[in-house]
């Protein structure tokens, strides 16, 4: 007989649940074994990027596959808003997308519709051929599919914060996201995440989010910027990232051990081998 599954509770469930915001980090190495290794790190949520990472639909799954069965919640971004793209990636099993650079409610719409099958949205349906269905060995996933999938829209452009409270109206929808960054950038400020500018735009959207109900999340590397946006409300926040961590870490070894040019002064400088 084959084995029956039944989908996993997703991002409202994992909210829903959580004493207190979810803590999570990005995954953009494109490793499985990075993600499984992430996932278990005892945080609540892996956000695996394939807009500013190596990440094809073949990395994405191997991902999926890896981190599965931990207690992790993971969360995937497509690199843009492609109703395409997002049926792929929910065929993969991926039951919370990411959607970037999401500027109107009309787009954040699209983004929702997407992942609904007709008649609500436009999802095509290839149930039997993908893993999200267990090849159709869940039971009722035709019917009760759009019950666990989340969209989460990014707002990281000085359009998006203005249209905020149309934005967060979009019926269907499981959260907001901030990117700082693209929001300095959008902003004239490009780089600075922490201008007074920036924080008041996203202190700004938290605060019309949370007015609306409507869970809202934010990226934020420095710890300072990161207890101030949940301290002003924000459900779920990034706080790092695989190859951030990586790339710091072996710097930090670096500086204390690796041997740069010979100083004359010292000794060893006439050892053979140095």
């Amino acid at each position: 007989m084959p084995v029956r599954v039944s989908p996993e509770e997703g991002f409202r469930a994992a909210l829903a649940a959580h004493p207190g915001p979810l803590a999570g980090m990005w995954v953009c190495s494109g490793s499985p074994l990075v993600a499984e290794l992430a996932a278990g790190s005892g945080l609540d949520w892996l956000l695996i990027d394939a807009e500013h990472s190596p990440n094809g639909l073949e990395s994405l799954l191997a991902q999926l596959q890896a981190v599965h069965g931990y207690p992790v919640l993971p969360v995937l971004r497509p690199p843009v808003l492609d109703p395409v793209l997002i049926k792929q990636y929910l065929d993969l099993g991926t039951q919370t997308l990411l959607v970037p650079m999401v500027d109107t409610a009309e787009q954040a719409e699209l983004a929702v519709q997407s992942t609904l099958y007709p008649p609500e949205g436009i999802r095509g349906v290839g149930s039997a051929l993908a893993r999200a269905s267990r090849w159709n060995r869940s039971e009722g996933y035709l019917q009760h599919a759009g019950e666990t999938i989340a969209v989460i829209v990014q707002i990281e452009s000085r359009e998006a914060a203005r249209n905020i409270e149309s934005i967060v109206q979009v019926p269907g929808l499981a959260g907001i996201f901030l990117g700082p960054a693209d929001l300095a950038a959008s902003l004239g400020v490009l780089g600075q995440q922490d201008h007074p500018e920036v924080i008041a735009a996203v202190e700004h959207c938290l605060a019309v989010a949370a007015a609306h109900g409507v869970p809202a999340g934010v990226n934020a590397f420095a710890e300072p910027l990161a207890r101030r946006y949940l301290a002003a409300g924000a459900s779920f926040v990034l706080v790092g990232a695989d190859v951030a961590l990586l790339a710091r870490g072996s710097e930090a070894l670096a500086e204390r051990y690796a041997v740069g040019e010979a100083d004359p002064a010292s000794p060893a400088a006439d050892r053979p081998g140095y």
